[in-house]
């Protein structure tokens, strides 16, 4: 089921997200006309730091390769929610990361 949770930012703005919240057993949804966004207990930012240390890590990890690439991408996917904030999202029990490292050779010029 899907649900819309309102994130406020650090500048006083908020930012609206769609986020899934499992169905209990038994439990069904009561309708309210217009969907209200729940609001959540942290700010937008403040969610996001949490997935900060993650990245962080994989990306030094990256960098300290013997042969360091020249650029360094890493794609991850959030879920969010009004209480935790931002977590990366799993697949069962594993994490899916998307890393893409890129050297870029220049040719010698002969003097």
């Amino acid at each position: 089921m899907k649900q819309w949770i309102e994130f406020p930012l650090e500048d006083g703005g908020s930012v609206t997200v769609e986020v899934d919240v499992p169905e209990r057993a038994g439990m069904v949804r009561a309708g309210r006309g217009e969907e209200v966004p729940q609001r959540a207990q942290q700010t937008f930012e403040s969610a996001l730091d949490k997935v900060r240390p993650a990245a962080q890590a994989i990306i030094q990890k990256l960098r300290a390769l013997h042969d360091p690439p020249d650029e360094i991408g890493v794609e991850f996917g959030l879920k969010m929610n009004a209480e935790a904030g931002a977590v990366i999202a799993a697949a069962g029990v594993e994490a899916n990361y998307k890393v893409t490292l890129k050297w870029k050779r220049e040719e010698k010029k002969a003097a």
